[in-house]
């Protein structure tokens, strides 16, 4: 009996040690894991964790913000020790956040701002890849009507693209030679719903548009499709993540810039944060930063963004976000950009 005492005692020692060996449940929230680039930052994540040996659980709310609070409470359930969510809705999502709380479980608002105290907040710099995007417009249509096609009303970043686009366009607005003819948000940043947004405004301005200021690949292809149902060409057209179709419309020339934010570093950078979060650490490059709508501080890191054309499409291809012949297909020969000669 004696010796079964200690077999029993011994394994049970021997799992507490590997569980305090093991890194922390990382619970990932996310909003709507249908878009493209959200496999590429689960990729990045899921492998980061690994290497530093925590784990990952996550949920998708399928565009619902009431089931992202389910979600939010069903892996802190499952043994979450940090979450990261990419949030629907920034303030739908605070039922969630007082969970966490009580819990004193870390947070990390993963791309989109999620504007409490105790969050950390990590994204590209939102306000630079606006600016990128209308400079890059700017470029080649330095006058004319200019459309705006916000992101979703619900998410903070939809807000900061546009205070960068209107840094960059500024000075040509004020001279008078851009004038901005319509704007409009994208519900849950929607193709379909920029699409629809993009014929409204083709009917009421009677197709006198020069230039659209598109603030994701996904509206922008909503845009460029409402373009192509009207039969105009050569209207230059903004993006940003650097989508597979997207990057093939800048080769073909249907749009002019993809804005770059690789993903794959947001997602290991994120990891490395959650873990270090988990353990009470600070995250180095981090600082406090009061940016948001209602001006709360909180701690924020800001990775850098690039604005791919059809004259830097090469650096997607050789860092290997891409293949060559995604990026070149139905290229002409006579057309192509040098990535695709």
């Amino acid at each position: 009996m004696a010796m079964q005492k200690m077999w029993v005692a011994g394994v049970l020692l021997a799992a507490s040690l590997k569980a305090l060996a093991a890194g922390p449940v990382v619970g990932v929230s996310w909003s709507n894991f249908q878009e493209e680039r959200w496999k590429t930052d689960e990729a990045a994540i899921k492998a980061e964790l690994a290497r530093l040996g925590a784990s990952y659980v996550s949920a998708d709310a399928g565009g619902s913000p009431e089931k992202q609070i389910g979600d939010v409470e069903s892996l802190l359930a499952k043994g979450a020790k940090v979450l990261i969510i990419l949030a629907m809705d920034k303030d739908a999502i605070q039922p969630a956040l007082n969970k966490a709380r009580a819990r004193k479980v870390p947070v990390v608002a993963y791309d989109r701002l999620i504007e409490a105290p105790e969050v950390f907040y990590l994204t590209f710099d939102n306000r630079e890849v606006g600016r990128l995007q209308a400079k890059a417009l700017l470029a080649v249509k330095p006058q004319g009507r200019y459309v705006m096609i916000k992101g979703s009303p619900s998410d903070p970043n939809a807000d900061f693209l546009r205070a960068g686009q209107q840094d960059a366009l500024a000075d040509a607005v004020k001279k008078g030679d851009v004038k901005i003819v319509a704007e409009e948000y994208t519900d849950g940043w929607k193709p379909e719903v920029a699409q629809k947004n993009m014929e409204q405004i083709l009917t009421r301005l009677k197709g006198g548009v020069d230039a659209v200021v598109a603030s994701n690949d996904g509206t922008a292809g909503g845009a460029i499709a409402a373009l192509a149902g009207r039969g105009i060409r050569g209207v230059p057209v903004s993006g940003q993540d650097a989508d597979h179709a997207a990057l093939n419309r800048v080769a073909l020339g249907t749009q002019t810039v993809s804005v770059w934010k690789d993903s794959r570093v947001l997602g290991r950078e994120a990891a490395a944060a959650a873990v270090q979060l988990a353990g009470g650490q600070k995250v180095p490059g981090a600082a406090a930063w009061a940016g948001g709508e209602r001006k709360v501080s909180l701690q924020a890191k800001f990775l850098a963004p690039v604005a791919i054309t059809q004259a830097n499409l090469g650096e997607v291809i050789a860092a290997g976000w891409v293949p060559k012949a995604v990026v070149c297909k139905g290229v002409d020969g006579s057309k192509a950009p040098a990535a695709c000669k």
